[in-house]
């Protein structure tokens, strides 16, 4: 049997989708809603548990998204300290510090008038700004990072919410057949 390729809609209910989610409707008639689709009930919640394994599998690459955002913000705020630490550091005086150079390796180093900084931009490049850019880049990744975390949390909530509805929608069908069933049944042993 064929299966619908987008959700079902509900009666009036418009589908809507956010970020290229898909929204689930809230189905409040079954039997309107099953002969909407024209499917059966068993193809019917094949199609509603495919579109939650779909669900599941965008809420593991928006999950995988939040943790590196969760991990880039604070390092962008550990440069962005780095660089006011230079900036408010007297020209007169050396910054003595240790820096690791490579897992387990470190090197100390002695800082005078530091009035640039080399940001590692990604993809091996690595560029040289003066230490009000590179203040100015940083707070600008931060805000963008941030952002970006707001709107992952938005998309996790919204697909979350499908999901819930989706498993309502499951269960109001399959409970829907089971009613069906026994009227079926109670009103075969009537007749007998």
């Amino acid at each position: 049997m064929a299966q619908p390729s987008s959700p079902p809609q509900s009666g009036s209910e418009a589908v809507a989708e956010r970020r290229g989610i898909p929204a689930a409707s809230f189905v409040k008639d079954v039997e309107a809603y099953l002969n909407q689709l024209g499917l059966d009930v068993n193809s019917t919640l094949s199609f509603l548990q495919e579109r939650i394994q779909q669900y599941k599998v965008v809420e593991m690459k928006l999950l995988a998204q939040q943790r590196d955002l969760q991990a880039k913000i604070p390092d962008i705020e550990k440069c962005l300290d780095v660089v006011a630490t230079l900036q408010a550091k007297n020209s007169d005086e050396a910054l003595l510090t240790d820096f690791e150079v490579s897992e387990g390796i470190y090197a100390r180093a002695q800082i005078k008038n530091a009035d640039s900084v080399c940001l590692w931009l990604g993809a091996n490049v690595m560029l040289e700004y003066s230490c009000e850019e590179a203040t100015t880049l940083l707070q600008n990744n931060l805000e963008n990072a941030k952002a970006s975390l707001e709107v992952l949390v938005a998309d996790l909530q919204f697909l979350r919410d499908q999901v819930n509805t989706t498993q309502v929608t499951i269960a109001r069908v399959y409970n829907w057949d089971v009613h069906q069933r026994r009227v079926k049944q109670a009103s075969s042993s009537q007749e007998s």
